[in-house]
């Protein structure tokens, strides 16, 4: 092993997302005296998101890869490897995975692969065409890393990988940045629903099919229909932008209740505006482990969320939160009823999902998990020159 090995970041593009932050929240906390890192994306790095990145000795590389087959970026991914002569190849997701071919004609040491959800296109993991592709890159993947049972049973059932050859490891949430208010729910900035009468109910993310916001606002217009009393004091927040933006916007129209909705945008302040909720909501109809989900259990709200992916992983149901169908807008309604009708027990659940993020959902366990990785795979490395 080298005094610092270098750990080479490889991913489809360094921009915000779960997976990406992850990606930043590792390479800051892991000790800087042990660990050095570089960042690859095959296409873009956004320069506003790595300036996350606190350390300033981290290179990041762009290789713009136009879309399709990479299979002609090899000789620039082997050029690259060769200069960085890292110690440690991590490529996360399959769009990102056909690094491994080059890293392995570069003989990298340790080659890693990270499971961290389901493909846009493949969101049941039945596409024999995304498995085929996995199958073909085994022989050059040394380990993986599966972000919840799920992906871990996809590997092994469906890929064939010896589990042997898997790590678990759940995301970690910074829990002194995510906590819950400090009395009340705290005022979130450019929010007209600050009034304490409220009752906030919130989600985080992009605004695109797969996280299917379009259901949250139709469950929240049927619970309004059912429970008309709630409309004096309930209310919706939607974080975020993207393609299903005007959807959102056209139902809560014509059920004529926009004024009863804000659309707050990309945010930078998450963890003020989880501060400012008094429930998360996730309707997504995939999902790998949301790292929202965390956030907003970090912060001691009651977690809403469909029961896909890793999400059962996180949220206890009955006592953390609620877990409900995917795509069945009248049982998130039924369960949000729940929650807004007894915010006592909504707030026992958060508080419950709170203390299960500090004993098992912790950054410092996620990263000594990583690290624990990493040291492993270099000693078998340096056992077998």
């Amino acid at each position: 092993m080298t005094p610092r090995p270098l750990i080479l970041h490889i991913l489809y593009r360094f921009s915000v997302g779960g997976l990406e932050n992850g990606v930043v929240n590792l390479i800051n906390h892991l000790p800087h005296e042990r660990w050095r890192h570089a960042v690859l994306a095959l296409t873009d790095v956004d320069a506003a998101f790595a300036a996350r990145v606190q350390r300033r000795d981290v290179e990041t590389i762009a290789l713009r890869k136009p879309p399709g087959q990479g299979i002609w970026q090899y000789p620039t991914l082997y050029r690259t490897l060769r200069r960085l002569r890292p110690d440690v190849v991590h490529t996360r997701n399959l769009a990102a995975l056909e690094a491994q071919v080059p890293a392995w004609a570069a003989r990298v040491p340790v080659r890693l692969h990270g499971e961290h959800g389901r493909d846009v296109d493949d969101l049941d993991g039945s596409s024999r065409r995304h498995q085929w592709l996995r199958r073909v890159h085994r022989p050059f993947v040394q380990h993986y890393v599966a972000l919840s049972r799920d992906l871990d049973d996809y590997l092994h059932t469906r890929v064939g990988v010896p589990a042997s050859r898997i790590t678990q490891i759940y995301n970690g949430v910074d829990e002194r940045r995510f906590q819950a208010a400090a009395a009340a729910r705290a005022p979130i900035a450019g929010s007209p629903f600050n009034d304490p009468q409220f009752w906030l109910v919130g989600t985080v993310g992009r605004m695109q099919a797969v996280k299917a916001q379009t259901e949250l606002v139709r469950a929240f217009i049927q619970l309004l229909c059912a429970q008309p009393a709630l409309r004096q004091r309930l209310r919706l927040v939607l974080v975020g932008d993207g393609p299903l933006r005007a959807s959102c916007e056209a139902l809560l129209r014509e059920a004529g209740i926009s004024d009863l909705a804000w659309f707050a945008g990309e945010r930078s302040d998450v963890a003020d505006v989880m501060r400012g909720l008094d429930c998360f909501v996730l309707p997504s109809i995939a999902e790998g482990i949301s790292n929202t989900i965390l956030e907003a259990m970090a912060s001691a709200l009651p977690v809403l969320a469909t029961a896909v992916g890793g999400n059962a992983d996180l949220v206890a149901d009955g006592r953390t939160g609620l877990l409900v169908p995917a795509a069945d807008a009248q049982a998130m309604a039924a369960a949000l009823a729940t929650l807004a009708l007894d915010p006592a027990r909504a707030v026992a659940m958060g508080q419950a999902g709170r203390r299960e993020v500090e004993t098992r959902f912790s950054l410092a366990a996620m990263v000594a998990a990583y690290e624990g990785v990493y040291n492993g795979l270099l000693r078998r490395a340096a056992d077998h020159e």
